[in-house]
């Protein structure tokens, strides 16, 4: 499986410029691959393993062979290799906590996304732009959803108010999600 979607990532990505493995206790082991960066073109982190299993209900007792498969995709203008770790406890997070991630689903590190971010969270936004789907025979896609990354009151904000309304505020705000040193949106 992880084979097939490893093999549409390159298609769509070309060679990776990095790797990484991390292993948790209770669950299988995370890739992140790196593309980029090339000219002028963002750096992208790509998770290899969270589709490996479908995403599950955490309400109940067995997951359905045929439930959602996704990965996880940041994408920033310079690189920022500690994010590694850190989008590989984000993957795994189905997996250990029985999370089933959609578009609008907020995750919180409780640290920085990366060494000397500010950002502390990411927003789930909605598949298809950057990688498409991947079919799979008699299951549902894989899915390559992206991950926003979100200030700690960003994320405060984004839980009252809801998803779409934060990213409406980031557009009319003009802000770059891929500018790993973007201003907060303002929230007032």
């Amino acid at each position: 499986m992880l084979l097939v979607v490893e093999a549409h990532l390159l298609t769509v990505l070309g060679q990776p410029t990095g790797r990484a493995s991390v292993s948790f206790l209770g669950a299988d082991p995370v890739d992140v691959l790196r593309f980029g960066p090339d000219g002028n073109g963002p750096t992208r982190y790509v998770t290899l393993g969270m589709a490996r299993a479908p995403m599950g209900d955490p309400g109940s007792d067995l997951v359905a062979p045929d439930g959602p498969r996704a990965e996880l995709v940041l994408s920033v203008h310079t690189p920022h290799d500690t994010v590694l770790r850190r989008l590989a406890t984000l993957a795994a997070s189905p997996a250990i906590e029985g999370v089933v991630l959609a578009p609008g689903a907020g995750l919180d590190l409780g640290e920085p996304l990366w060494d000397g971010s500010r950002f502390t969270a990411v927003l789930v936004g909605e598949p298809g732009g950057l990688v498409a789907d991947l079919p799979l025979e008699g299951q549902q896609p894989v899915r390559f959803l992206p991950v926003l990354p979100m200030t700690p009151n960003e994320a405060a904000w984004k839980r009252v108010h809801g998803a779409e309304a934060l990213q409406e505020r980031w557009l009319a705000q003009g802000r770059d999600l891929r500018d790993a040193g973007r201003p907060e949106a303002d929230l007032s």
